[in-house]
């Protein structure tokens, strides 16, 4: 009796511990609706409707927080509004989940190349170089090009006359 009472507590505690894990899916198994909100944030980005569409990716965020490519959509969104500190910021987000996405590490890359970080976005492509191998990925050339082409924000021309209303 006293060995039932054992295995018997012994069960139960495994079932407690088992309990939560059970509830909780697999990292690379993202809601549906938040998967679904982020297709349609591209299309509004696509359209340039961009405050609508980081509404849209913020949204999909507070429906699954561990959709990463929702982080790497805010960053080009806020690339697009040179908001480029904020797409820093995204992507470091969506690289805490996974450290080695290229997408976001490209992104990221693009953004410090706009605000003249090129020894870091140097740093990226090599991250990138490493991470793809010898088969490469559009990545490496995406962010080589920008690292090329230099930050376009910065270097563009202030008007020699002031606007007048």
């Amino acid at each position: 009796m006293q060995s039932f009472a054992r295995f018997a507590l012994v069960g139960l505690a495994a079932v407690a511990l088992a309990s939560p894990v059970a509830s909780q899916r697999a990292d690379d198994q993202i809601a549906p609706k938040s998967i679904e909100l982020q297709h349609q944030a591209k299309s509004l980005a696509t359209a340039g409707k961009l405050d609508q569409a980081e509404d849209m990716l913020e949204t999909a965020l507070a429906v699954d927080p561990r959709n990463r490519g929702a982080f790497i959509d805010i960053a080009r969104v806020a690339e697009k509004q040179h908001l480029f500190g904020k797409a820093i910021r995204m992507t470091n987000k969506a690289l805490q989940l996974e450290p080695n996405d290229p997408d976001a590490i490209a992104v990221q890359g693009e953004a410090m190349v706009e605000l003249g970080a090129t020894a870091r976005a140097q740093a990226n492509l090599q991250k990138l170089q490493t991470i793809c191998g010898a088969k490469g990925c559009p990545q490496v050339a995406q962010l080589s090009g920008a690292i090329t082409r230099g930050p376009t924000v910065a270097s563009a021309k202030a008007p020699e006359s002031p606007k007048s209303n």
